[in-house]
């Protein structure tokens, strides 16, 4: 295995096991395999493939690159609580996985 594809296996685990944390028991792992293919380019990047629950201009950021862009929610309210609900889901996990944050962001947007 290559260290690519090491690095995006071990991200993959490290979000299925965070995803379980949070109560999803039977994860979509087709929706989690091109989450976490997203961030191929970014994996060697330990801050881009975290989310930080608790500022402001993250989960802005989370709105407008994700929500909005890759899911098409246009309604910054309804996106904003999805986001913040996420956030607290996961407010006991110190290092969220990004595909893990942005897969519970999906399924509340869905």
């Amino acid at each position: 295995m290559s260290d690519l594809a090491e690095k995006l296996a071990k991200l993959k685990e490290t979000a299925e096991g965070q995803l379980k944390e949070c109560g999803v028991s039977n994860v979509d792992q087709e929706l989690l395999e091109s989450l976490v293919n997203r961030l191929r380019t970014m994996v060697d990047n330990k801050d881009a493939t975290l989310v930080s629950g608790k500022d402001a201009s993250e989960l802005e950021t989370v709105r407008r690159n994700f929500a909005e862009k890759k899911l098409g929610v246009t309604d910054k309210d309804k996106a904003m609580a999805a986001i913040n609900k996420v956030a607290e889901k996961m407010s006991g996990i110190r290092m969220k996985s990004r595909p893990a944050f942005y897969y519970l962001v999906q399924q509340e947007l869905s």
